[in-house]
């Protein structure tokens, strides 16, 4: 059985994405690198650090899309690195996975809600290294409507963000 990540943790970047100026006394900006920037934040489990990305493209658009973010968090105090999220702008189907390519190299994800989440956390480094040498990722899932959503995410900058939360 796969652990799931802290539902605390995936609320809060739901929190800091929506209203990122409004939290700017608790979010420190570590920097904008192309199309990713970087963050670190404290919550009550100590400091979390995230390089986050919204996707260049969604085929096809989901009714009631919202915002989609792929976040790369560090949280050092639960020994977490390079865990990835999706928060996808759509409800997932219950029960359907989901997966994420980049290269040709597929990973699987379990998504919950409106979320995703490597199914396999120990292939966190081994996603954290394709993403660094990859220069766009896809992820394809099913909304609640039945329909296959993909999610282009471009990687452009991944790496330098990547370095920079390496710190927390």
């Amino acid at each position: 059985m796969t652990l799931r990540p802290s539902l605390a943790a995936a609320a809060l970047f739901l929190i800091i994405s929506a209203c990122l100026p409004a939290a700017a006394q608790s979010v420190r900006s570590l920097g904008d690198f192309r199309d990713w920037s970087a963050y670190s934040a404290s919550e009550g489990a100590g400091a979390v650090c995230f390089a986050l990305s919204k996707p260049q493209d969604v085929a096809p658009t989901p009714d009631g899309y919202t915002e989609a973010y792929l976040y790369l968090t560090h949280r050092p105090e639960e020994s977490v690195r390079n865990e990835i999220n999706l928060v996808a702008g759509f409800i997932f189907a219950p029960d359907t996975p989901a997966t994420l390519t980049i290269s040709g190299e597929s990973f699987d994800l379990f998504t919950e809600g409106d979320a995703a989440w490597l199914l396999d956390p120990s292939r966190n480094e081994d996603l954290a290294g394709t993403m660094r040498a990859g220069s766009q990722l896809t992820i394809e899932g099913t909304s609640d409507k039945g329909i296959r959503v993909v999610e282009t995410f471009s990687l452009s900058g991944a790496t330098a963000a990547s370095r920079a939360i390496s710190e927390c």
